[in-house]
């Protein structure tokens, strides 16, 4: 089993970044559905590189594969993709926010009902998941993994309702949070999108057979056509039918709301070749940069990316600024293999494990570094190190999001408030000084909201979310705010 680098390390080289929770995938009534799938987490693997699930039905019975690490590790596999034969499969690729690193959490999630087998997969996170689990355990209820998905099944187990999808709709009215989410029964692929539509779902089609994905790019790369996005607080319920043919009901089983899509969809997560509620990742990204120029400009030699997040807005930079737009830093794809010991003297390397300084386009040079977040600001401080290090003049910081203040709690892995950059200096100047830049600036919340949905914020009714950056949380936070619900799982310790 491939495994990723060990915790010490792994917190040198992505302490300083954010991390989504996951990615789902799924489709109903194609004979290839298990293949399919595994190609569509492919696409997704950027949303969450510590595991990945599949869960098919074949007609008689359900079957799951579930593994540690990278999907192309293990589902390039004949033999593996042998063990998932059927018509109907949801899959999962994962970043852990809630729940240890273990095997027993790797999503979909299986459980045998009295309306039969039902599997689920989400994206994203509860905030009331550790509410909902001390008071179903306070009832009776069994837990065997420390995701809170696992509420959803028990929740859906206890309802009253009838049928399968009525259940479901049922357990996630009791849900809060942002969250997409993917259920499967013998004959049903059901597809669901939190109130506000914090995170992503699409719907597309191959071969007239319906599937739901993260993102447009699954879409991609099997072919399937994009037919619209899943809306905010709605449930599309497909199923096969005795004759063959597949029905679609869509419901929306609360009074809709305003959609407020996370904007760190935008800036950081999802691909650059993915569309988001109907707008390119890689077009919001330029016209980040551009505006980026247009508020922060600066006299400089050569506008630098931070490789691959800050490419787009880089270039949007360059081209409002007139600077030349270079590689002036190489980024090495294949950090993620344990070719080495984590010693002290190889932590030492730290980011250069990472990235490179391309001295031929740096030395002697203005150079404006553009990156599209500051977390902590570690990284940046070595990224400064090493540019100045290959013989750069100058260093100008220009970032294409706003500064972070407030931590995440819809499926996002950020650090606690003390610890994010913004929050540990009282101005820019100081926070430029840490970091040893000549400059430092980031662009302004109105900046970012033009560049994505073409108008400033509506402070009133703010048309995406953005707590991180305004503190402004969009749903309640039962977890956080309940005193009582300080995390005790007591699950048995596992090597995954």
């Amino acid at each position: 089993m491939n495994q990723s680098y060990p915790s010490t390390l792994r917190d040198e080289l992505d302490g300083d970044t954010l991390h989504e929770e996951c990615g789902v995938f799924g489709i109903l009534g194609h004979s290839d559905a298990a293949p399919l799938t595994a190609l569509g987490l492919h696409a997704l693997q950027h949303r969450g590189q510590e595991a990945a699930g599949i869960v098919t039905f074949d007609g008689r019975q359900f079957h799951t594969e579930k593994r540690m690490g990278l999907v192309g590790d293990h589902y390039t596999d004949p033999a593996t993709l042998a063990k998932l034969p059927g018509f109907i499969s949801i899959g999962h690729t994962r970043y852990s926010t809630t729940g240890e690193v273990a095997l027993r959490n790797v999503q979909p999630l299986f459980a045998e009902l009295e309306v039969g087998g039902i599997a689920v997969a989400h994206n994203g996170n509860f905030t009331n998941g550790l509410t909902l689990r001390r008071q179903l355990i306070a009832d009776g209820a069994i837990c065997q993994s420390t995701s809170d998905t696992e509420v959803v099944l028990h929740l859906i187990a206890r309802s009253k309702q009838t049928s399968s999808s009525d259940r479901f709709i049922d357990a996630i009215r009791q849900m809060e949070g942002g969250y997409s989410m993917l259920a499967m029964t013998r004959t049903k692929l059901i597809a669901a999108r939190d109130p506000i539509g914090i995170r992503p779902l699409v719907m597309g089609e191959l071969d007239g057979k319906p599937i739901f994905c993260s993102e447009t790019c699954a879409l991609d790369i099997i072919g399937a056509k994009y037919i619209r996005d899943v809306e905010n607080g709605e449930v599309v319920i497909c199923e096969i039918q005795p004759d063959g043919s597949i029905s679609i009901d869509a419901r929306k089983p609360e009074a809709p709301k305003p959609q407020r899509l996370c904007l760190f969809e935008y800036v950081y997560f999802a691909r650059p070749d993915s569309v988001v509620g109907g707008r390119s990742i890689y077009v919001a990204r330029k016209n980040m940069g551009i505006n980026l120029a247009k508020e922060a400009p600066v006299e400089a030699d050569v506008v630098v990316p931070v490789p691959d997040g800050g490419t787009p807005a880089a270039l949007g930079y360059a081209q409002q600024s007139g600077i030349p737009f270079e590689y002036g830093i190489i980024r090495n794809h294949y950090v993620g293999r344990t070719f080495i010991e984590p010693t002290q003297q190889i932590r030492a390397f730290g980011v250069k494990l990472k990235h490179s300084a391309n001295r031929a386009m740096i030395e002697g040079k203005r150079v404006v570094l553009v990156d599209d977040s500051i977390v902590r600001g570690t990284t940046s401080l070595k990224i400064v190190q090493m540019i100045r290090d290959a013989g750069a003049k100058e260093v100008h910081i220009r970032v294409a999001s706003p500064m972070i203040y407030f931590p995440d709690f819809y499926g996002i892995d950020t650090p606690d408030a003390d610890k994010l950059l913004a929050n540990q200096y009282s101005s820019l100047k100081a926070m430029c000084d840490y970091i040893g830049a000549d400059s430092l600036e980031f662009l302004s919340i109105d900046g970012l909201y033009r560049a994505v949905g073409g108008e400033t914020r509506n402070n009133d009714n703010p048309q995406f979310t953005d707590h991180y950056f305004t503190g402004d949380y969009p749903t309640r936070l039962l977890d956080k705010e309940s005193t009582s619900n300080v995390r005790k799982l007591s699950v048995l310790a596992s090597g995954g």
